[in-house]
């Protein structure tokens, strides 16, 4: 991949930039501006470690007072400290230094409030981007361990503007077809029951339109489903032909593969593949 991978939104959605940084197992930092916003996203080995963004709406002085861990004395004392020392200095570590909360309340805030600034990023439809390979523009001590499909999956199933999702599958006659996993890279992916329903009705054939009338989900919540299977990267537009040898074929090779998750977990809401963590040590 190029180091000078960049570009505009509007050719490019964020999805489709995840993924390819997924797929390249790409490490360094991608960049997003849409007017007065700026936003850094950390990738490492393809999985997101953590993002930043000046303008975010929720500070972690303000998820702490929220969770009920710092009290407005405690925050006021905190901010008034590190004008006074040095605005380099970062908040938490100051409340952490002034025993006003642990580290694992700090490790707790941040994780939210990073997975909260890359899910409103996916709803971005223009701006530009561009990635520094190999580039941290900070050091962080504490980091979360995100797989690009979770990531995409989380923010569709948050959108709920039915022309956007339209949008993301124009074509109800159109059929749909599962993306083969590839060798070179494990996936580590939460999928709810609904989801694994659709999943397993996929055979190459069915049209987006047959596959919405068959999950009982309603048009609304089915395309909300299958918009995020396929910008997670898990199925595409089926745009060549099959024999009905090669469906068989295809058929048995997805059911070998989801059978055993699927019979495990179908009772459950969400239904990792993994056990997931949410900071540093674990995965998701």
């Amino acid at each position: 991949m190029d180091e000078t991978l960049q570009g505009s939104i509007s050719k490019f959605t964020l999805p489709d930039i995840f993924q390819l940084l997924a797929n390249g197992r790409k490490t360094g930092t991608l960049g997003i501006q849409k007017e007065d916003d700026i936003v850094m996203v950390y990738f490492r080995q393809g999985r997101i470690v953590y993002a930043y963004g000046p303008r975010q709406n929720r500070h972690v002085g303000q998820m702490l007072r929220e969770r009920g861990r710092l009290t407005e004395d405690q925050l006021r004392d905190a901010v008034e400290t590190q004008s006074s020392i040095s605005l380099s200095k970062r908040l938490g570590q100051i409340m952490i230094e002034k025993n006003y909360i642990n580290r694992v309340d700090l490790s707790e805030v941040i994780t939210e409030q990073i997975r909260e600034l890359i899910y409103s990023l996916l709803d971005w439809d223009s701006g530009s981007f561009k990635f520094y390979d190999n580039q941290y523009p900070t050091r962080e001590e504490i980091t979360i361990d995100l797989s690009v499909e979770n990531v995409i999956l989380e923010g569709v199933r948050r959108l709920d503007e039915v022309n956007r999702l339209k949008d993301l599958l124009p074509d109800y006659d159109a059929p749909l077809k599962i993306e083969a996993l590839g060798s070179d890279r494990n996936r580590d992916i939460s999928l709810q029951t609904d989801e694994w329903n659709l999943l397993a009705r996929i055979d190459g054939r069915k049209t987006v339109q047959q596959l919405i009338d068959e999950s009982g989900l309603g048009e609304v919540k089915a395309l909300e489903k299958l918009a995020a299977l396929k910008l997670a990267g898990l199925i595409s537009l089926q745009t060549e032909s099959i024999s009905e040898r090669d469906r068989l074929d295809g058929m048995i090779n997805r059911v070998a593969g989801l059978l055993e998750d699927y019979l495990k977990f179908r009772t459950e809401q969400t239904l990792p593949l993994r056990d997931t963590a949410g900071v540093t040590e674990g995965r998701e």
